[in-house]
């Protein structure tokens, strides 16, 4: 659902730390990322190919896709706060509070846990608020192809002491959020990888939740959400969701009435479980919604 022209490449990052610069050398390492997301979830997914000539899985470092991202936007450091002096205050009150920074092992090898999380909320790591799975054929200090995908989720606040008082970024259609990646090549060399290889050095970029593309869309689609205004009246009201070119609403409100508002409020004169309804017309056709039992009233 990512389309090619969404892909970031090899020739989109540059090494400003080891000095490559732009120099590309895609015999050497070769990189392609997709990101995407689903409306209604706070989940970035993530789509990470990459050909390297040397894959190290060094426990303590080895090759890594690094990404950072802060989704509202709130700026600022993230990682050591100049108001905190002290290493440790710094650590647990500040480090990946307002904005997080995954250390994605590629891959992990034996043992190791798929993602450093360099901040002091590792569970943001972990289910149900990120997951991964890889594909790759290689051993330690071979050439070869990786995949991997993966879903985070993100948070304006992210505390030390877990999820209880955390507070997970609204992602929203047409919305701007801060992000960026990077890519640290590990060859022989434990010690010291040989590419730091960024989209955009110490700062993040501006990335659109975009919607999707219209060759991914119907021509016309049904769509309805509901609230019980009055449970003691029986009162529902509806709103049309529908998408596309539309000119006339057809409710069935499973109880033998009906209306042609777009957006109507109904009562109900008994209890019970309702089938409703919505059939939308447009000059490109039809299309209907049906939520069976899901309008309940007393």
């Amino acid at each position: 659902m990512v389309p090619d022209s969404y892909a970031y490449g090899t020739d989109q990052l540059s090494d400003t730390v080891m000095g490559n610069f732009t120099n590309h050398d895609r015999e050497d390492l070769d990189v392609t990322v997709r990101v995407g997301w689903v409306k209604g979830l706070n989940r970035l997914y993530f789509l990470y190919e990459a050909y390297d000539d040397y894959w190290n899985m060094y426990y303590k470092r080895g090759d890594l896709f690094e990404i950072a991202i802060d989704a509202d936007r709130s700026g600022g450091p993230n990682i050591a706060n100049p108001q905190i002096d002290d290493e440790w205050e710094n650590h647990f009150l500040f480090k990946g509070v307002h904005a997080q920074n995954y250390h994605i092992f590629t891959p992990p090898g034996e043992g190791r846990d798929w993602v450093f999380v360099w901040g002091c909320q590792p569970w943001i790591g972990r289910l149900p608020y990120a997951n991964h799975a890889y594909s790759y054929e290689f051993e330690e200090g071979e050439s070869g192809k990786l995949v991997l995908e993966f879903w985070i989720t993100p948070f304006d606040y992210a505390p030390y002491d877990g999820p209880e008082r955390a507070a997970v970024s609204k992602l929203e259609e047409n919305s701007l959020i801060a992000l960026s990646w990077s890519v640290l090549d590990y060859d022989e060399n434990h010690a010291e990888y040989e590419g730091f290889w960024n989209l955009s050095h110490e700062t993040l970029c501006a990335f659109r939740l975009m919607p999707l593309e219209p060759e991914y869309l119907k021509p016309l689609e049904a769509e309805y959400s509901f609230t019980v205004v009055d449970m003691d009246r029986r009162m529902v009201a509806f709103t049309d969701r529908s998408r596309g070119e539309i000119t006339s609403w057809s409710w069935d409100f499973g109880d033998g009435m009906s209306s042609t508002e777009q957006h109507p409020i109904h009562q109900y004169e008994g209890p019970g479980e309702f089938v409703v309804t919505l059939d939308v017309e447009g000059p490109k056709g039809k299309a209907r919604r049906i939520k069976v039992n899901q309008v309940v009233v007393k």
